[in-house]
């Protein structure tokens, strides 16, 4: 073998091509290839040089390698021809493949390798590929010598390894290729058919429990799997959804007979293996059921499921303490008949209240804090450190009536309290084991604290949705010349409150505003935020502004709370006289109108970005023209978009879902729409119905001169309307009066424009006048016989059926309604 000391003197390249002649004299000789890829190492100054040959299943197989272990570099033992690889890629193309460090880091092998800086060079050779890795960069002599080493290279004759046998209830699993040979009783442990089963590891792992992939994955991952025998439970997802725990034994058998390194061993029912309850391996169970738990109904669940199937046991019970009362959340079975008669007289709607004075027995062993155990005919036992074992006798018929053949207490305490009892009977004779007393403890101990956090996250949970429910409308008005419908569904995916919103909000002149939005998030914040911006909305609509302006201000306004969450929404003003409506979005879902003949239209046009992201932004107003029997549909992304349909899709069954409902029943409309809603977000539907008014108001205004005699100018104005109307003179004099003195408020206690609105529908007749003063008229309290001034409002009140103030854009509107005739 040259060394690297004489490669020094002079060229390397011919003395690498003397030295490799000298290799290849003996073709027949088993070292020709490792002793050919030395030469890499000597000549052109690699750390490690590798050489792949085509295999019996089409893979480029690892031939031998030398130099530093190549998996410190990520080289595998085989890869797939069709894949990304240097070596595949240099195969395929019959080319050179050079890559340095800014290259191989966009590769899949680079997590592997262990040097930073990392110079890789592939050179196909007769179908197959020499690998060479430097932690320096190849120069040009370097390039040479490795092409010379791989024109001497040649491949011996592919070993064919005998078809891996597997036996009903193992496996076999390339650790390179991911490729599995499964037994029949193994995928039916995994609820497949084999037909079904494509042979990748990944179909497996898809169906394990996501908390159990780390411990998966550090057995089949070839980087964390070490030379030896692994044992290990896990759960699955069986075809009706329920976990199914089974429990895998393998070892890691290294490469030979031109077989790749594989993880091979069995995997069997873990329950099956194990039918009594003294392995811990229960209270891990319990342990991972009780992480997932969220609510105290869910931990109540996890207990019951736990410990009643394992101990055999025929009815379990678990309850919080309150006070002096056992409040009991989960009875297993859930009849009145199966349990003492004590729990009847007290089952109250679907689950007892028993009253803790009527079980002294039990009250005594929840101060005590310990599990205590009863069984049929045993002398008191109790052990040192452990549980107390006693005589059936001597319990209350409500207590010792729960299991005739054994009774297990078990106090469920956290933080130094008792949170909570559990309570398990047999109805035949039962004998407690050591390690199934232990399994008892165990349990207690897990349970309360679970039970502690999940009675935080009810409390919590509950103030968060009774918030929610306050800031939502309990009703929606009646509309005249049209009906509206909501619906509100919370996600089922999770226990946090989102920010869904809805709103109709009454305008003067027969107008309404729509509003849908939605806050950023799910949680508490989302909520209250919500309901700020609900209200701002409404205020800022009856103040008078137009669409755009209403939502300008709501997103200065969210800007100024300083949140970090962001809002979209939608705002439709509706003229439900004329049937005009005018359309701003904010980053929100458009709405949907579905015409009177069935036919659906999307209202996308431009919109602006959502609420709280940009100061200065601009919310376009698009208009709409609806005709009697038009159905507007408002919601929001929960309705339309989720993790398996895209917005499209979404908005195409929308479309489908109003297209095919009957019109003239909205209710049964917005039934339809949330018939199949994902329930992965909350979701919000407002839907209107626009009929158009039968009878129409009859309205006039007029812009009051600021002049002496403007009262005189208006009632006459007044007079003259009336007349046109219809109005009989008769009627006309508390109008005149009213309108008068209005006026003259306006004109003596304020500046700027004065402006009086005249509406007549059927005999009621509204007189408004607006004026740019934001200061509400008060009456005053008394009134001397020699005031001169302060009878106005009086006077108003005293003709009129009702009068008032509103707020509007730069003032104030006071009116007035008569009923004439």
């Amino acid at each position: 073998m040259v060394t690297e000391g004489g490669a020094r003197q002079g060229g390397r390249a011919p003395r690498a091509e003397v030295a490799l002649k000298t290799v290849g004299a003996d073709p027949r000789s088993p070292e020709r290839v490792r002793r050919t890829l030395e030469q890499a190492l000597v000549f052109a100054g690699a750390s490690c040089a590798a050489g792949y040959a085509p295999g019996a299943d089409g893979l480029l197989c690892l031939v031998d390698s030398v130099g530093v272990p190549r998996t410190l570099y990520g080289l595998r033992e085989t890869y797939p021809p069709d894949g990304g690889s240097p070596a595949a890629v240099a195969v395929r193309t019959g080319r050179p493949v050079r890559l340095g460090p800014g290259e191989l880091a966009g590769c899949a092998e680079s997590r592997r390798m262990a040097a930073a800086e990392v110079h890789l060079t592939a050179l196909p050779v007769r179908g197959g590929c020499l690998v060479a890795v430097a932690e320096r960069p190849f120069d040009a002599e370097d390039r040479a010598c490795l092409e010379l080493v791989a024109d001497a290279l040649t491949w011996p004759a592919p070993r064919t390894a005998p078809p891996e046998q597997v036996p009903g209830d193992g496996f076999a699993l390339a650790m390179d290729t991911g490729r599995v040979e499964a037994g029949e009783r193994l995928l039916d442990l995994f609820g497949l058919r084999r037909e079904r089963f494509d042979g990748r590891v990944e179909t497996l792992l898809g169906l394990a429990v996501p908390e159990d992939l780390p411990a998966l994955m550090s057995v089949v991952e070839a980087d964390h799997m070490s030379l030896g025998d692994r044992e290990l439970e896990f759960r699955v997802i069986g075809p009706a959804g329920t976990p199914r725990w089974l429990r895998l034994r393998g070892r890691l058998a290294p490469a030979e007979a031109g077989r790749p390194a594989r993880l091979v061993g069995t995997i069997a029912d873990a329950a099956a293996g194990r039918p009594e309850v003294t392995d811990v391996a229960r209270v891990q169970r319990l342990a991972a059921a009780l992480s997932t738990a969220g609510t105290v109904r869910d931990v109540s669940h996890a207990v019951v499921s736990a410990l009643r199937a394992p101990l055999r046991a025929d009815r379990i019970a678990l309850a919080e303490v309150e006070g002096d009362r056992l409040v009991v959340t989960v009875l297993d079975p859930p009849y009145p008949e199966s349990w003492p008669e004590l729990w009847r007289l007290e089952w109250r709607g679907e689950w007892p209240d028993a009253p803790m004075r009527s079980l002294p027995t039990l009250a005594a062993v929840l101060r005590e804090g310990r599990v205590r155990i009863w069984s049929a005919g045993a002398a008191p036992r109790p052990a040192p450190g452990e549980s107390g074992e006693d005589d059936l006798g001597g319990l209350e018929p409500a207590l010792g009536e729960l299991g005739p053949g054994g009774l297990a207490v078990l106090p469920l305490a956290a933080a130094g309290r008792t949170v909570g009892a559990c309570l398990v009977g047999w109805n035949a004779p039962h004998d407690f084991g050591p390690d199934e007393r232990a399994l008892l403890t165990a349990s207690a101990a897990l349970a309360g604290q679970a039970l502690t956090r999940a009675h935080a996250f009810d409390a919590e949970h509950e103030l968060v949705g009774m918030l929610q429910r306050q800031l939502l409308p309990r009703s929606l008005p009646r509309l005249p010349g049209g009906e509206a419908v909501a619906r509100y569904l919370p996600a089922t995916a999770g226990l946090e409150v989102g920010g869904d919103w809805y709103d109709v909000i009454p305008l003067p002149d027969n107008h309404v505003a729509l509003v849908i939005g939605d806050v950023q998030g799910h949680s508490a914040a989302a909520a209250t935020l919500m309901g700020q911006m609900r209200t701002a909305l409404r205020a800022y609509s009856t103040e008078g502004h137009p669409p755009d302006v209403v939502v300008a201000h709501a997103n200065r306004l969210l800007l100024e709370l300083e949140t970090d969450l962001f809002v979209t929404c939608v705002y439709v003003d509706v003229d439900m006289e004329s049937g005009t409506a005018w359309c701003v979005r904010a980053g929100h879902p458009p709405p949907v109108l579905r015409h009177p003949d069935g036919s659906t239209e999307t209202v996308d046009d431009d919109g602006g970005p959502p609420l709280g992201v940009l100061p200065q932004a601009e919310f376009p107003m698009t208009p709409l023209r609806l005709r009697a029997g038009t159905v507007v549909a408002l919601t929001t992304d929960g309705l339309v978009e989720s993790s398996a349909s895209s917005l499209d899709e979404g908005y195409e069954r929308l479309r489908a879902a109003l297209a095919g409902a009957d019109a003239a029943h909205l209710d049964l409309v917005a039934d339809t729409v949330l018939a199949d809603a994902h329930r992965g977000d909350d979701v919000a539907l407002l839907l209107l119905r626009y009929d158009g008014m039968s009878v129409r108001p009859l309205r006039e205004g007029w812009t009051v001169w600021r002049v002496p005699e403007a009262a005189r100018h208006a009632r006459r104005f007044l007079r003259r309307t009336l007349r046109r109307w219809g109005v009989a003179e008769d009627d006309m004099d508390a109008a005149l009066l009213a309108v008068s003195e209005l006026v003259t408020n306006a004109l003596v206690h304020t500046d700027g424009q004065v402006r009086l609105d005249i509406t007549l529908l059927g005999p009621r007749l509204r007189l408004a006048v607006t004026d740019t003063s934001p200061r509400t008229p008060t009456k005053p309290t008394g009134l001397g016989w020699e005031a001169t001034g302060g009878r106005g409002i009086v006077l108003v009140e005293a003709v009129s059926e009702v009068w008032g103030t509103v707020p509007v854009s730069g003032g104030k509107q006071v009116w007035c309604e008569l009923r004439l005739g």
